[in-house]
């Protein structure tokens, strides 16, 4: 199994993308949504995500092969109130405050953590994330230290995942995507 051609990428430089968090000198990769590890992902996001607004779902791919799935959420929030809604935080900021949005909750952590139960070094390694449009702080951090080479996200994301786009698919994400 190979990696999305270059033809497939989409590279930030012409429209750059303003996320709300990016480590310096990193660029996210883009596949299109029939990529076999955004399916993968949106599938595993379908049926395993807690997160009844944003769903998500990441697989860490080495040589080609999947070693590590998670997909976020909790149940937390099915019975509390969100922390970070009630006071207001900005996308990105505050998750260690609320139970439900902690970044032990996130798939990049859990999908990282699996492939690390399975024994595999991760140096090298690629993350397919499906259902949000960037990656919080604390992720980078954790995808950084593991030794994950790219980041891939999907075509168009930075407008479907994002809840402040007019023209996102928020709560609508399992529905075909044009």
């Amino acid at each position: 199994m190979e990696l999305p051609p270059e033809s497939q990428q989409k590279k930030t430089g012409k429209s750059k993308i303003d996320y709300p968090y990016i480590p310096e000198g990193v660029e996210i990769k883009y596949v299109s949504a029939g990529n076999e590890f955004m399916v993968m992902v949106k599938e595993f996001a379908r049926t395993h995500s807690l997160d009844k607004t944003m769903p998500g779902a990441a697989v860490v791919v080495k040589n080609g092969e999947a070693v590590g799935i998670g997909a976020n959420g909790s149940d937390y929030h099915e019975t509390h109130e969100c922390k970070r809604v009630k006071q207001g935080s900005k996308t990105g900021e505050d998750y260690e405050l609320c139970e439900g949005c902690h970044p032990k909750n996130h798939s990049e952590k859990r999908a990282i953590a699996d492939a690390r139960e399975k024994g595999v070094d991760l140096k090298g390694a690629d993350l397919y994330l499906w259902g949000h449009w960037w990656c919080c702080e604390l992720c980078w951090q954790e995808m950084t230290e593991a030794g994950i080479a790219n980041v891939y996200l999907m075509e168009g994301g930075e407008k479907l995942f994002n809840k402040n786009d007019p023209d996102n698919i928020v709560g609508r994400q399992f529905e075909e995507i044009k």
